[in-house]
């Protein structure tokens, strides 16, 4: 995490030194902290608004009261719905084969592992200081990669009920989803979904499937986001879960702007924070690792960092394979 400062300060300094015309696209990064975060706070503070219902599609069915799909505390994972998913496959390295971007995440993929071996880790909250940090991409990619190595059975929860777009990275339903869990309309089950097996055709037989993905959306928490983020019930998902699953990826709201992902790390085991490239500045970043000093924090994931091609890939090293 040391290495992630270092880098942040550097950028810092080679900002103050920068003696040019700032650009248009860099006038708004060089704000002062307070004042990018008050804006950023306004702005995150508005929920985001329902679909129009005729936007929604027709094939969620309400699950059948007759059916319990939780008995005796235990979680018949037979009755999650499986829905057609159109994975934005330009935004999901994680599934390719090989490729810089790829093997990033295999390698945090791996320090994750190292960590696990240290202390016991299943849980892990995503967030970032501020919004376009990319968590929602570092979480769903992590995810994925997780989930391609040795079968491992992967939980994905948007946990950011006022923004809610990881939906949008996978192609799918945005409800129901963990607002409506949290509000207690429905149970455990009932908010999961699993991707539709697609037919084999020549479209589809060269694309990468999503294995042993079950995905949470966010709903639409609204204007009770933060009252619906410290409701006991979230910890009650995680435990009832996590003996079904190897990994629990929550990606949650900017730490800065409200205190939704604080609520939610409280039931997690580890917290990784995720900061922009050229985009963080230094003092946000110790601010975002502040608030959260009531968790474990297992590291900075730096984002958006534009790098040398590995050396390896010269020598044919890139992976084929997990």
């Amino acid at each position: 995490m040391s290495r992630i400062y270092e880098a942040l300060q550097k950028a810092e300094s080679e900002r103050k030194l920068d003696q040019h015309e700032p650009r248009a696209s860099e006038q708004q990064i060089d704000l002062e902290p307070l004042t990018q975060t008050a804006v950023a706070e306004a702005e995150y503070e508005s929920p985001v608004a329902a679909p129009p219902a005729a936007e929604r599609s027709s094939r969620y069915v309400a699950p059948v009261a007759t059916a319990p799909a939780v008995a005796n505390g235990t979680l018949d994972l037979s009755k999650i719905v499986r829905r057609p998913w159109s994975p934005s496959f330009s935004q999901l390295p994680a599934l390719l084969q090989r490729g810089p971007a790829v093997e990033q995440f295999r390698s945090l993929r791996s320090r994750i592992f190292e960590l696990r071996d240290v202390s016991p880790l299943k849980s892990i909250l995503i967030s970032s200081g501020m919004p376009q940090e990319g968590k929602s991409f570092v979480s769903v990619n992590l995810a994925l990669s997780l989930a391609r190595h040795k079968n491992s059975k992967v939980l994905l929860i948007d946990g950011d009920m006022r923004r809610y777009t990881t939906h949008q990275l996978l192609g799918c339903e945005s409800q129901p989803g963990l607002a409506d869990y949290l509000g207690g309309k429905v149970g455990i089950v009932e908010i999961m979904q699993r991707a539709e097996d697609m037919p084999v055709t020549d479209a589809t037989k060269q694309q990468p499937t999503l294995p042993n993905l079950t995905f949470i959306a966010g709903g639409n928490g609204g204007d009770k986001a933060a009252d619906l983020s410290g409701s006991p019930r979230f910890g009650d998902l995680i435990r009832q879960a996590s003996p079904y699953f190897d990994w629990i990826i929550v990606d949650s709201s900017p730490v800065l702007p409200v205190s939704d992902a604080v609520n939610l790390a409280r039931s997690c085991d580890g917290v990784l924070l995720v900061a922009r490239g050229g985009v963080t500045k230094f003092p946000i970043a110790q601010r975002a690792q502040s608030e959260l000093k009531a968790s474990k924090i297992l590291g900075f994931v730096l984002n958006a960092v534009h790098e040398a091609p590995l050396i390896g890939s010269y020598y044919g090293y890139d992976a084929k394979s997990e």
